[in-house]
């Protein structure tokens, strides 16, 4: 009588392991590129809500309201790079660029995804009531590893935000280096 053998021959241990390896060469990118699209958004979907709330409190409270880059969390920073996160404040004094002074509450505070780089064309973004116009200009978002294409979210004069993959003039947006 013959035993029954349980278990793989080499031969097919060899093709299930050339299989898998292939499959995780096609598959690893891919996914490290919808990861980066989804932090990306994530990062672009931040910064919207920020701005309409931004607007909304401007609105509520009848003061200028402003979000401007901080490395601390506390206080706004120099630059116009946003990469670690921003402040949104009642900017009682209206100083501009916009900077917390004392007596001037914080209404909201982002930490942005370490692998995300947002640069803008501004220091500081100010939103006011309804009858003066808030401060224009583009955020750019980019992966941090150039795995995505970057991404824009553009304020208009009235605070309106849009999301925008390309400019006016048709050019991709640019991530700085």
């Amino acid at each position: 009588m013959r035993r029954q053998q349980h278990g793989f021959s080499l031969y097919e241990l060899l093709v299930t392991t050339v299989l898998v390896a292939t499959l995780l060469a096609i598959g690893i990118p891919s996914f490290a590129a919808t990861l980066a699209r989804q932090r990306q958004r994530v990062e672009i979907d931040a910064l919207f809500h920020a701005i309409h709330l931004a607007r909304k409190e401007s609105i509520m409270r009848r003061k200028v309201v402003s979000l401007c880059p901080s490395d601390d969390g506390v206080r706004c920073s120099a630059g116009k790079d946003w990469s670690t996160g921003w402040l949104m404040f009642e900017n009682s004094d209206r100083d501009s660029p916009p900077r917390i002074d004392a007596g001037e509450p914080v209404l909201q505070r982002h930490t942005v995804d370490s692998t995300v780089v947002i640069r803008a064309n501004r220091r500081g973004f100010t939103l006011r009531a309804t009858f003066l116009r808030a401060t224009n200009g583009t955020f750019v978002v980019c992966d941090s590893a150039n795995r995505i294409a970057p991404r824009a979210l553009v304020v208009s004069y009235t605070g309106r935000p849009r999301a925008a993959r390309q400019q006016t003039s048709g050019a991709p947006y640019k991530c700085a280096d």
